[in-house]
């Protein structure tokens, strides 16, 4: 069969380039290298928290849109939230100590890696996700398990001293509360107070990839405003704050910690981001090693993401820009879902919470027809309508020693927020032209050995 004419990614997961500020950042940059009392700091070694007027807009620009008490001192700057979880795990974790890494299923894949770097190879354990998020009970019983195979044995001598600034924790748990990466679902406001009280409970540090909060839309109505209760949902580390200080947490470090990010509401490119916890935790992660040694991460990026939520033109390109334009991408996508994919048995999951009355982030989540694997068909997707699309197998948790396999072998990702409109509905089509044909032909197609390139998802984020 002949190739379709043109490439369609719809698994990339970036920001389209329509929706890069650079007009605003050209103008920030230049505010900032006209004035030397702005510039000269922000070209020098910063200290170790972060860029102290980015942390004071940040912490403005948080507490208002939560509703929770300013403090810029519970706010340390990063590199984006990819090297911020790696850092968490320099300072809070010791191999020796920490008894596994829990990831709800199916995840965020590429943050496996970095929990293998850090030395948890065979200890990452994948729990479910169920309709309002996370499935707790699975959770609980999982470390459980753990502590008790772990009691049994004897500790081996730590790789570290937690010193002054740290902690260890026994747990590590991961989670995308909020439009959640692959699947598009938001935690319930019960599941997220539950989770925080199981962390105290079993000593584990919930981290937060809170990198979708600002990106969620009504289904129905206007996208520039925040205003249903269901779209400002609290944070975990807000539940953690507002439960007061654990007895046992003599120091004051807290179990949650939200991992903010400027990619998908700036550029990738920034590589900026944020942690907003405890002030112990916050001090602590400031005075991991190759920040105290480097310097503030990104501190000249910080002075210019400053300006922008100084001025307010990240809160007006959010409002006017990015949130109506995913809005209108994710209802194109979902029309032609309806068109031409819901015919063929194919589900969708269409709001975040179950019954709710919003959407959020990049991407859905689609349920193939049974016996129909997603597998085969991103293969032949690639082979045969020249379009890549993101085959389920790639969000199970890589070097999941649960005992429990999560199979997602009869699911799809797709992400809105890249292509063109007109590529998105065609892409759509494309994948329907598929389905189709695997449908009437299906032992054909499985007799065949198609394959994919290896560098195919590198775009995959």
């Amino acid at each position: 069969m002949s190739l379709a004419v043109g490439r369609i990614n719809l698994v990339r997961g970036w920001p389209a380039p329509d929706l890069l500020p650079a007009h605003h950042l050209s103008a920030a940059a230049q505010r900032v290298l006209s004035d030397p009392s702005i510039y000269e700091p922000a070209l020098q070694y910063g200290d170790d928290p972060g860029y102290r007027p980015l942390r004071e807009a940040l912490s403005d620009w948080l507490s208002t849109h939560y509703n929770v008490s300013r403090d810029p001192d519970r706010i340390c700057i990063s590199g984006g939230a990819s090297q911020n979880i790696a850092c968490i795990l320099q300072s809070f974790t010791d191999p020796a100590y920490t008894r596994a890494i829990w990831m709800v299923a199916p995840c965020y894949h590429l943050a496996c890696t970095i929990f293998r770097d850090a030395g948890f190879e065979g200890r990452i354990r994948g729990f479910s996700e169920d309709e309002e998020g996370i499935d707790l009970v699975e959770l609980e019983e999982g470390i459980k398990k753990v502590d008790e195979q772990q009691q049994a044995v004897t500790s081996p001598k730590l790789f570290k001293d937690a010193g002054q600034y740290h902690k260890f924790y026994r747990h590590v748990i991961y989670v995308v509360p909020t439009c959640a990466n692959p699947s598009g679902k938001t935690m319930s406001l019960r599941r997220r107070k539950d989770l925080v009280t199981l962390a105290r409970k079993y000593d584990a540090l919930v981290i937060c990839d809170d990198v979708y909060d600002f990106l969620q839309w009504p289904l129905v109505g206007s996208a520039e405003n925040l205003e249903r209760p269901e779209m400002r949902l609290p944070r975990l580390c807000d539940i953690d704050l507002a439960m007061g200080q654990a007895p046992e947490d003599t120091r004051g470090f807290g179990y949650a910690v939200s991992n903010g990010s400027f990619s998908k509401i700036v550029g990738p490119g920034i590589r900026t981001g944020w942690l907003e916890g405890s002030k112990a935790f916050s001090l602590g992660l400031s005075q991991t090693g190759s920040t105290m040694s480097g310097g503030s991460p990104s501190q000249f990026c910080a002075s210019i993401l400053a300006e922008l939520l100084q001025t307010g033109n990240l809160q007006t390109h959010l409002s006017k820009i990015i949130r109506p334009t995913l809005q209108r991408r994710h209802r194109l996508l979902m029309e032609a879902f309806h068109q031409r994919l819901a015919p063929l048995g194919v589900e969708c999951r269409e709001s975040s919470l179950p019954n709710g009355t919003s959407y959020g982030g990049y991407f859905v989540w689609l349920t193939l027809p049974k016996d129909m694997p997603s597998s085969l068909v991103a293969e032949v997707a690639f082979h045969e309508e020249n379009l890549i699309v993101g085959n389920g197998a790639i969000f199970e948790v890589h070097g999941n020693n649960s005992g429990k396999h999560h199979n997602f072998n009869r699911h799809i990702r797709l992400t809105f927020a890249y292509v063109s409109e007109d590529e998105l509905v065609e892409g759509v089509q494309r994948l329907g032209n598929v389905i189709q044909r695997i449908r009437h032909k299906p032992q054909q197609y499985v007799d065949q050995k198609f394959g994919l390139p290896d560098n195919i998802l590198e775009t995959s984020k």
